[in-house]
């Protein structure tokens, strides 16, 4: 290997100082080629359509009048890029060859057609030359060496040696071919040979016919050079490959088609060169993907349906003689069932041969699932954003997750004008994914499109789990806030009451022992204070116990405490009850009864009511409805501390609680509370 890479490296040098002209003398050099080529090729044209019409034999139109127009120009353009001198000098001097081949055919039947056999001859020979050496270094040496000047390695080398050869051989045989018999000649008389050798007369037609087969095979073989760099390269290098390889495979189609393509080859040849330009500078390299994707799926779509098609209908009309249309109708109808299923199929055998595995969009569904399943909670958002950044191969990736303090996770860098594309899970918007620009392994569009389309659930997945896990952590908090403010309060409550009030009582009971002797009387007095402190201390137990959680609801059950609140007071309250209320979870009834008792305490003080009604209703989770049919709310905005804490019970089970105006008049409060499943 470090022999090959020096011998390359010699090589390389040795072309660069061939090539290596001052900038001014190389430019007019290659303006001079050029120029000379293009009017060589003109004038060539315009001779040859002015041929007396027994002398043209549509002559006007063969690849080599695009090979002189497009290639040294194009060749030239190269150079002034400096971009890849030995592409560009290949072009140049092969569309002189195609030049030189035009004119000088052009020349030579106008000479011939005006008398001058002897010139025409001469002229023979320059065109046989050009068309030898144009076809030789365009279509073989050319592919070779595409798209980055070098061979694909040292192995390649006896081809070209071999190419040299063939032109050199095929050069001396078109100088001493001898004359061809005049039957069947194209033109009315034969063009003479000067330097004839007629012993070779029995074998001309064999060593053309062995000439050209082996110039198309070593066609065939240089294409297939680019084949093998093609299937080697990265995603990059195969659409830098990929102009150049698709432009002469459609060139030796055409070729191998015989001169009832020789327009089509003609035209396409024109364009073999703008593909190799943008090839050698990278220019819109991305748009050849989506070309060749879609011509290769078109490709297959109409090979595979058409042999579904009239295979079908083939076998159809066997079984079914004499009914052609059902024949012809089960052909259509099979070739559609497949159409769809065929056109994904070869879309991802494309998408594989143009990106490999790493441009696979289940590849990289497989991938963000593997993370998502062995990642931790806290690091799977950074962690599918780095998937994602190296799936689709762009400089940085970020993504928002909607929520309270707007978490974002940022992997490489943005750039100014990210592309945003919004997270959705189940219908519910919970993010968004910004990706920057593409990076040096970038895709096309299209394609990229279908990765983003494949990895974007499993983003908006984690996304959401983001979002429920901060929930999550707010709804602890937020218990553990609520359960410290209890322990606060039962603490100042039992220190602050309870507390003073037993030391009282302790003294007072000191007190009593000391003048139960003495003065019975202040002694009895001390004991009638004690009895009622104790009664106070009682009462005040009784309200930390009813503050945890009311004692009507064990001795009577939901619906009988809602009717004990009724009870209590104006206006006349009717309980409505619908489902089972026996067995709801603790938290979900004493959330209800609250919620119940400060529906009921705002009508008696605020409603002016002349009657309200109380609802419990269970199904898929337990209603409590207050409606009356007062005053209504205020006109102005208001919440105080009832309404405020009527949502916030409803919302720690996960539940809501709406206040609003009745029909007809009123204030109605529904509150939601979800029963678990296990309770259902």
């Amino acid at each position: 290997m470090p022999q090959e890479r020096r011998d390359q490296g010699a090589a390389r040098s040795g072309a660069a100082a061939a090539f290596a002209l001052p900038p001014p003398i190389r430019m007019a050099l290659v303006v001079v080629v050029a120029a000379t080529a293009v009017a060589l090729t003109v004038i060539g044209f315009v001779v040859t359509v002015r041929l007396p019409s027994d002398w043209s034999a549509n002559a006007a139109v063969t690849p080599d009048l695009a090979v002189g127009l497009t290639f040294p120009v194009v060749g030239a353009f190269l150079l002034a890029h400096r971009s890849r001198p030995a592409i560009a000098w290949l072009m140049c001097l092969g569309g002189l060859g195609g030049a030189i081949n035009v004119f000088a055919t052009g020349m030579m039947l106008r000479s011939a057609s005006e008398g001058a056999l002897q010139a025409a001859g001469h002229y023979r020979y320059a065109s046989g030359i050009g068309w030898i050496v144009g076809g030789t270094l365009l279509a073989v040496v050319l592919p070779l060496y595409s798209p980055d000047g070098r061979l694909p390695s040292r192995r390649w080398r006896p081809m070209v040696v071999l190419a040299f050869a063939l032109m050199t051989i095929e050069a001396i045989r078109l100088v001493v071919r001898p004359d061809p018999p005049a039957a069947g000649y194209p033109f009315p008389r034969v063009i003479p040979n000067p330097l004839a050798v007629r012993a070779l007369a029995p074998y001309g037609p064999l060593l053309q016919q062995l000439t050209l087969t082996l110039i198309m095979g070593f066609a065939v073989v240089a294409l297939l050079s680019l084949a093998l760099r093609f299937r080697r390269a990265d995603p990059v290098v195969r659409r830098q490959i990929a102009w150049p390889m698709s432009a002469f495979a459609v060139y030796i189609v055409c070729m191998l088609g015989g001169e009832d393509w020789v327009v089509a080859a003609t035209v396409w040849t024109g364009l073999i060169p703008v593909a190799i330009a943008f090839s050698v500078l990278r220019y819109r390299l991305y748009g050849i993907d989506t070309v060749i994707s879609r011509a290769f799926v078109a490709a297959g779509m109409i090979a595979a349906v058409s042999a579904v098609y009239f295979g079908v209908g083939a076998i159809a009309g066997l079984l079914l003689s004499g009914y052609d249309r059902i024949g012809g109708l089960a052909a259509a109808l099979f070739a559609g069932v497949v159409f769809h299923p065929l056109r994904h199929l070869l879309r991802r055998w494309v998408d594989r041969l143009m990106y490999g595995t790493h441009g696979d969009p289940r590849a990289l569904a497989a991938r963000l699932a593997q993370e998502v399943g062995e990642a931790e909670p806290a690091n799977a958002l950074a962690a599918v954003a780095a998937v994602v950044r190296d799936g689709l191969s762009v400089t940085g990736v970020a993504v928002e997750v909607n929520d309270p303090g707007t978490r974002r996770v940022e992997v490489g860098l943005l750039g100014p004008r990210p592309r945003t594309v919004p997270l959705v899970w189940h219908g519910e918007p919970v993010g968004r994914l910004l990706l920057g620009s593409p990076g040096p392994r970038r895709f096309a569009a299209a394609h990229n499109d279908r990765l983003i389309a494949a990895a974007t659930p499993y983003v908006a997945d984690v996304a959401h789990a983001v979002r429920m896990t901060a929930d999550l952590q707010r709804s602890r908090e937020r218990i553990l806030t609520a359960r410290e403010e209890e322990r606060r309060r039962l603490r100042r409550d039992l220190h602050d009451g309870l507390g003073h009030a037993l030391t009282d009582m302790a003294m007072s009971i000191n007190m009593a022992r000391i003048t139960l002797r003495t003065a019975p009387a202040s002694a009895d007095r001390l004991l009638v204070e004690l009895r009622g402190g104790m009664d106070a201390v009682g009462q005040e137990i009784r309200e930390l116990v009813y503050g945890l959680r009311p004692p009507t609801l064990d001795e009577l059950g939901l619906a009988g405490a809602v009717r004990a609140l009724a009870a209590e007071g104006e206006p006349q309250v009717a309980v409505e009850t619908e489902g089972d209320l026996s067995d709801l979870p603790a938290a979900a009834e004493v959330a209800a009864y609250r919620i119940a008792q400060e529906g009921l305490t705002n009508i008696r003080k605020h409603a002016r009511a002349r009657s309200a009604v109380v609802s419990l209703r269970r199904g898929e989770s337990l209603v409590v409805r207050v409606q009356d049919d007062g005053h209504g709310l205020p006109a102005g905005p208001r919440s105080g501390i009832g309404m405020l804490s009527m949502r916030e019970r409803a919302a720690e089970l996960g539940g809501t609680c709406v206040v609003g105006s009745a029909p007809g008049g009123g204030t109605v409060v529904e509150a939601v509370l979800p029963i678990p499943a296990s309770r259902m």
